[in-house]
């Protein structure tokens, strides 16, 4: 998984966060070379991206390896464009890269 390009090391506040030992090493782990703190981050920025009202795309057409035809259940965003994608309608689950499931509009993929 890249590391989402926020803003520097330098610009950033230190924020003191205790985690269980076991859930440090497996994050250790899972970033491998990147570290796990940039890893953090960016689970962290998914989540707000998640819950935020002005969702921003958050993967690009190339980052999908596959997609499956899907029925909203809820509201959703698309993951690249950001549009909204009602309840009760048609759209795509986009596989990424790094094996999460994302919802796509039905024309996202198309170039």
């Amino acid at each position: 998984m890249p590391t989402l390009s926020r803003s520097s090391t330098t610009d950033m506040e230190v924020t003191s966060i205790r985690l269980e030992r076991d859930l440090k090493e497996r994050l250790k782990a899972i970033a491998g070379n990147r570290g796990y703190q940039a890893l953090i981050r960016d689970i962290l920025w998914r989540y707000v991206e998640q819950k935020s009202a002005d969702l921003q795309p958050t993967v690009e057409r190339q980052d999908i390896r596959a997609s499956l035809e899907a029925i909203a259940q809820k509201e959703e965003h698309c993951a690249i464009t950001g549009a909204a994608i009602a309840p009760q309608t048609p759209m795509l689950l986009g596989l990424t890269m790094t094996g999460e499931l994302v919802p796509l509009s039905l024309n996202s993929l198309e170039p």
